[in-house]
């Protein structure tokens, strides 16, 4: 099993003696476990480690000298390895929290083994809405997105752009699977038709006999029902065929200011995405963004939404630890369910019973290169769907925990 074993203490304490009697080791450890080394590693990866530093200077001790230490891990996309490491972190390491997670298998096994434990689960980048649904817990909140509202949502927001007929592009297995459900379901009830889906395995190289398929569908809006790699994969050679030449409308529901930059405008022009954060909306995020891009080893590069998912998750769980006194989560995680109000990154924020975090969602396009004026100015803003249309309504969910 690959570990990447660096730790990074942040001594944040004014004193060794004012830690608080029901912090478990007089430390809260925040883990972050993501794919550190394959096709989630921009989007996530060091970036995501990054931000939960952030969060926790920022935090500087929450006025009661409490000290912070953040560890990583790279689940490799693999739910085994995901679970054994978060295993290892609740028997023997003491962590508290485990924040990011992309990769929904990986995702719903660890929100599996968190259940019922004293570790607090921070699911900022894991997309199955089951985790505030079916499989919801005690321990878990879920920030940024989920497959329900971008299932649903970015069908709504193309269907009433004249978007009726569609054909999916699909990785198979829970993210796409998921997405594709609920974007069909909307699609079909709303009076569209979805002409057909191709299916392929996590991190393809060849799109082509896919893209004909699509092609061929004469489908008025193609989606992409996959991520990371295989979304930037699957945009370059759209290009090739020259599918939005055609009159055919791209639309990614999962992808990232980082893979807009690795494809480039002239390419991914045009491309409708639906997004959570984006870097230039407002001056909070603009400051988060360049203060992001000075870190070690990030060269530059703006946040994704998961990234600024791992600070604004990572910061609202130390907050409430201050705020309780303990780093247990039948403690934490009930503080945090209380917090209604704006958050820098996201918002207007409010935290639901079922763990899920409701925010505002936008849709954009893609800039055409001759319309972006300075590095990472690649969006521009078509419609915005307020945080109760965003998500999937509470009652909806089957979650136990609502009463």
């Amino acid at each position: 099993m690959k570990k990447i074993a660096f730790t990074a203490v942040l001594a944040l304490s004014c004193a060794a003696g004012t830690a608080q009697a029901q912090i478990s080791g007089d430390i809260v450890r925040v883990g972050v476990l993501n794919d550190i080394s394959s096709i989630f590693q921009d989007t996530n990866g060091m970036g995501s480690v990054e931000a939960a530093r952030m969060a926790a200077e920022d935090f500087n001790g929450g006025g009661k000298g409490i000290k912070v230490e953040i560890v990583y891990a790279d689940h490799q996309n693999k739910a085994d390895v995901g679970s054994t490491i978060a295993r290892k972190w609740l028997d023997v390491d003491g962590v508290d929290a485990i924040v990011d997670v992309p990769n929904s298998a990986v995702g719903l096994t660890v929100n599996s083994l968190l259940r019922d434990t004293r570790m607090t689960f921070l699911a900022s980048s894991t997309a199955s809405s089951d985790l505030t649904g079916k499989a919801c817990s005690p321990n878990t909140i879920q920030w940024v997105n989920d497959v329900w509202a971008t299932g649903n949502a970015t069908a709504a927001a193309m269907m009433a752009r004249g978007g009726k007929e569609w054909f999916f592009v699909t990785v198979n297995f829970a993210l796409g699977q998921g997405i594709e459900a609920e974007a069909t379901n909307y699609i079909e009830k709303h009076g569209g038709k979805v002409l057909g889906s191709a299916k392929h395995p996590l991190n393809t190289s060849d799109f082509a006999s896919l893209l004909l398929q699509a092609q061929n569908s004469k489908a008025k809006v193609i989606g992409l029902a996959n991520a990371g790699g295989d979304t930037v994969n699957a945009v370059k050679q759209a290009a090739e065929f020259g599918l939005q030449q055609g009159g055919q409308t791209l639309v990614a529901f999962l992808l990232f200011v980082n893979d807009v930059h690795g494809m480039g405008l002239k390419v991914g022009q045009g491309l409708q995405i639906l997004e959570a954060f984006y870097w230039d909306m407002n001056d909070d995020t603009r400051a988060f963004a360049k203060r992001f891009a000075a870190r070690p080893g990030m060269n530059g590069k703006m946040p994704s939404a998961n990234q600024a998912g791992v600070y604004a998750s990572t910061l609202a769980y130390l907050n409430a630890v201050a705020a309780t006194g303990s780093d247990d989560a039948k403690d934490v995680v009930p503080q945090m369910k209380k917090f209604r109000g704006k958050d820098k990154l996201f918002g207007d924020v409010a935290i639901r019973q079922d763990g899920r975090v409701v925010h505002p969602m936008y849709l954009f396009e893609v800039k055409k290169p001759e319309e972006s004026k300075y590095p990472y100015d690649y969006y521009k803003l078509i419609s915005t769907i307020p945080a109760e249309q965003a998500f999937r309504p509470m009652a909806d969910g089957g979650c136990a925990l609502v009463k």
